[in-house]
């Protein structure tokens, strides 16, 4: 990976990082995100819906699904996840669902406990700086927050359940 960074090491002008506290405990969260009973009823922006072609959330494992607009449009999606450290760490690379997309973004989330409630944190790293605000200026940050507004909604019904 090339960075244009005067920094080598400074990341933050090719990150978007979302953070949010659910009235949950991380265990649950942990499984919001990783039982394929309940991920794809969550996952994605406001009017958006899900067809799944597989969920293997292990280290190694992949998903593959196609996210519906609520305009039509779809989006082709792959989660490769890198590293799957139960309740604590979720790793994943995420593209398009074709192989070597050069496009893919690393993702780590990570879920800390607040004594009852979760802390998750989702830092996305993008190859460049470029990429990052094009993401941003597609509503990136808007429609991760709506996002998290619906796991946050799931979370409450898995909890009366």
């Amino acid at each position: 990976m090339t960075t244009t960074d005067t920094h080598p090491g400074d990341t933050t002008d090719r990150e978007i990082v979302l953070s949010r506290e659910f009235d949950a405990p991380r265990e649950l969260v942990f499984q919001a995100y990783t039982d394929p009973a309940h991920l794809p009823h969550w996952w994605g922006p406001d009017g958006f819906t899900n067809t799944v072609y597989e969920i293997d959330v292990r280290t190694g494992g992949r998903w593959r699904f196609m996210m519906h607009g609520p305009d039509g449009t779809e989006y082709p999606n792959r989660i490769t996840y890198q590293e799957v450290a139960a309740p604590e760490r979720l790793v994943y690379l995420h593209g398009e669902d074709v192989d070597n997309d050069p496009g893919a973004f690393h993702v780590t989330i990570r879920f800390d406990d607040l004594g009852g409630r979760t802390r998750v944190t989702q830092r996305m790293l993008f190859n460049s700086k470029a990429q990052r605000d094009g993401v941003i200026s597609f509503g990136a940050v808007e429609l991760g927050n709506q996002t998290m507004a619906k796991l946050a909604a799931h979370l409450e019904r898995m909890r009366q359940s």
